[in-house]
């Protein structure tokens, strides 16, 4: 039963929106976001990333940063660069990239959800990221980045949003990327009765991204109770703002990773000790020629195949895992593709992931990442960057890369459902939600 509320948005000026919204506060390092500011002083960015637009040798953290935050979002609202709906309603956020669409409805989620386990998480949070955008919240008394939320699709609901898409947009922008953003409002009150009944129905949501986000619009939220007594559980400060889509329109792209050195192997060494663990094919999906029989107790003997056979499995050109158990490897100049062995598979839905595996499996033992939550020797690069991201990094650092097979919605959920967590950087969702174009005012 999730609660699921209307909010009267705070949102760009009509014509501001494509100034306005911006790419998440996290996707930019400091150079990146200052840069980025310096060049688009009308971007939400500035407010998202205080620090951009005060002297260089203030810490991002300092207290000065969020008061600055605050004073910014204030001021733009001032001079109606921001308008509050007058409201409360739900809104249909559309993003299409690549010829492909995702339709989602802003709403406010409740926090005693969140705690409750009908908002269901994946993912571990750190202390320090949370608490910077506890710190940010509390100072511009709003959420301004939405939490990306998914859920089993429901009749009702389509309905309306097929009938609400029907009309012309409020605003219709392109953002980075070529990424077409168009919002529509639902504003009906039987509709959003509707909405907000059909939510109701609903057992579980699940948070696809933004844990950071979530954890910190709840931690806010708490304070603000403790500082209100007798709070009746209406406020703004109960609920966080997101964007919650349907799975049937999610996709998520891979999450691959990229070892800055072979941790003391030559490069046929590590094959060796990966032939183990994976079947290891070329292009035309011809096996090396093995000699021996896989270990199981061990990924560090075991089927080790001849140079001659690993010659014979690589490609120049990038080999693309097609299947769940297949992955994409990037050494020493060439391609090669790993199918997972099928003693090293799991029902489990958190060490049968692919994620897992390879962790659990190459990773950690034979590459000596062993936490690749605090690991400087291992970067994880979002699928959106390519293949040849893969390749320029594992040719700088003299390493090795693996292309991923993207995780599925069918996978988060099992995850999530059994009270798990997924390994660090498990999913990547593209394209990303803008901040700044809805606020809620708390």
């Amino acid at each position: 039963m999730a609660d699921i509320r209307p909010f009267a948005a705070c949102r760009p000026a009509p014509g501001l929106e494509a100034e306005i919204a911006a790419l998440p506060y996290d996707v930019y390092s400091r150079a990146e976001a200052r840069a980025y500011v310096a060049d688009h002083p009308g971007s939400f960015l500035a407010i998202d990333r205080a620090e951009t637009t005060l002297p260089e040798d203030i810490d991002i953290y300092d207290e000065r940063v969020y008061r600055r935050a605050g004073e910014l979002l204030q001021d733009w609202i001032t001079r109606a660069r921001f308008v509050q709906d007058g409201t409360p309603c739900y809104y249909l956020y559309a993003q299409t990239m690549g010829g492909r669409t995702q339709t989602g409805i802003v709403a406010c989620a409740s926090i005693d959800d969140y705690d409750n386990n009908v908002i269901k998480k994946h993912e571990n949070t750190r202390a320090d990221k949370e608490q910077d955008r506890i710190c940010h919240v509390d100072a511009c008394s709003a959420q301004t980045g939405p939490i990306f939320l998914c859920y089993r699709p429901d009749p009702v609901i389509e309905k309306i949003v097929r009938k609400t898409k029907a009309s012309k947009p409020v605003c219709d922008f392109l953002s980075e990327g070529e990424v077409r953003n168009q919002v529509w409002i639902i504003s009906d009150p039987d509709d959003c009765a509707a909405v907000r009944s059909a939510f109701v129905g609903i057992d579980s949501i699940y948070i696809a991204d933004g844990h950071h986000r979530c954890a910190s619009a709840v931690r806010v939220g708490k304070l603000r109770r403790q500082q209100n007594p007798d709070y009746t559980g209406e406020e703004e400060f109960n609920y966080f703002l997101s964007v919650l889509f349907p799975e049937n329109e999610l996709s998520i792209m891979d999450y691959n990773r990229v070892v800055h050195d072979l941790n003391g192997l030559t490069p046929e060494k590590l094959l060796d000790q990966i032939s183990s663990i994976c079947e290891i094919t070329g292009p035309d999906n011809s096996p090396a020629a093995a000699s021996g029989s896989p270990d199981a107790d061990s990924p560090n003997t075991g089927t080790e195949a001849d140079a001659d056979s690993y010659t014979r499995c690589r490609s120049a050109s990038p080999i693309s895992p097609s299947k769940k158990g297949e992955i994409g490897m990037y050494l020493a100049g060439n391609w090669y593709l790993l199918r997972i062995r099928p003693q090293y598979r799991s029902q489990d839905p958190v060490a049968g992931l692919d994620v897992s595996i390879l962790q659990d499996r190459i990773l950690a033992p034979i590459l000596g990442i062993g936490d690749p939550k605090t690991d400087t020797r291992i970067d994880f690069v979002g699928g959106i960057r390519g293949t040849e991201e893969l390749q320029k990094r594992a040719d700088a650092y003299h390493g090795v890369s693996f292309l991923m097979y993207p995780t599925s919605i069918g996978e988060l959920f099992a995850v999530a459902d059994a009270g798990r967590l997924m390994p660090p950087k498990s999913t990547w969702f593209e394209p990303k939600l803008l901040s700044g174009l809805f606020i809620h005012l708390i």
